[in-house]
């Protein structure tokens, strides 16, 4: 049997790599083996924070509708709690971006909420 030593798939899987690492600062882009740790340690930080961001942003509508519903006396959980009571099915990102970009909007949903609450 003849030897086979896999020369082309290696160096394509290596071209790769050094491609992928391209921005990176000095050896990390020139040497195959840094460059080979640096690709794998940022695909690792995207996985991870393709996941993480959708926190982050939940955070960050929820901090908006909070803002929004204190400038109209109610506190977050009792806003989200009024509009739940009043039957308003709404989820965080449109509430969120009610608050920011259309104010009468929010504000009809505000006194839904604190009718509901009341009652």
């Amino acid at each position: 049997m003849p030897r086979v030593k896999s020369g082309v798939a290696h160096h394509a899987r290596k071209k790769k790599y050094m491609a992928a690492a391209k921005g990176a600062r000095g050896g990390r882009s020139k040497l195959y083996k840094a460059a080979k740790e640096t690709v794998e340690r940022g695909l690792r930080y995207a996985y991870r924070d393709r996941r993480k961001k959708k926190g982050e942003f939940r955070a960050l509508w929820i901090t908006r509708i909070n803002a929004a519903a204190r400038a109209h006396g109610l506190s977050y959980n009792r806003f989200m709690a009024g509009l739940k009571r009043a039957g308003v099915d709404v989820n965080r990102k449109v509430l969120a971006d009610l608050a920011v970009t259309d104010a009468a909007a929010f504000a009809k949903l505000a006194e839904m909420a604190a009718r509901a609450q009341a009652a």
